[in-house]
This record gives C-alpha cells, sequence and structure tokens, in this order.
C-alpha cells in the first residue's frame, strides 16, 4: 500500500510539473480558480487516503502532508485570485 501511495504521489508531482511548465505565464491567474477546484478534491483524496491507514503509519504521514499541501495550495489560490480581482475593481475617485 505504502508503494502505491508514494508512486501515486511521486506521478501527481510530475504531472503537475509538467503541465504547469507547459502554460504561459499569461494564463496562470485565470487557470486559478481551476487549479483551487482540482486542489480541493486533492484535499478530499488526502482525507480518505489518510483514514484508510492505520494511525502513525508511513502512509498516514504522507497523507497528512498532503492535506497540508493541498490546503495551502487552495488557501493561496484564493487569496491570488481575490488579489487580481481587486486589481479590476474602480476606486471611488475614478467613477466621478
Amino acid at each position: 500500500m505504502l508503494l502505491l501511495l508514494l508512486f501515486i504521489f511521486v506521478l501527481a508531482a510530475f504531472l503537475g510539473l509538467e503541465l504547469i511548465s507547459k502554460v504561459p505565464s499569461q494564463l496562470h491567474t485565470p487557470l486559478m480558480s481551476a487549479t483551487n477546484a482540482i486542489s480541493g478534491i486533492t484535499v478530499v483524496g488526502a482525507l480518505v487516503a489518510c483514514a484508510s491507514q492505520e494511525p502513525g503509519s508511513v502512509g498516514m504521514i504522507i497523507a497528512f502532508i498532503a492535506i497540508i499541501l493541498a490546503s495551502i495550495n487552495v488557501v493561496g489560490g484564493y487569496m491570488v485570485t481575490d488579489r487580481m480581482l481587486e486589481m479590476f475593481k474602480q476606486n471611488k475617485e475614478d467613477r466621478q
């Protein structure tokens, strides 16, 4: 089971790196909301993986790390999206 989880982790890391490196820098911000949804799915998958492991096992530790990293990614993604949306709002002085 640990080998399978490790394989999935390495495969996900490799695919994520390949996908992000192929996206032009101008599209990173518009794609943020889609990646937030994917990271949300990752959090759910990591929760399921964590729940299926024996307490204190290596698999549970790896799943817990995945929960933390995916949660950071979701929060950071929403922060960046919010900041980008703030850039498009007009100031009160500009409207007058």
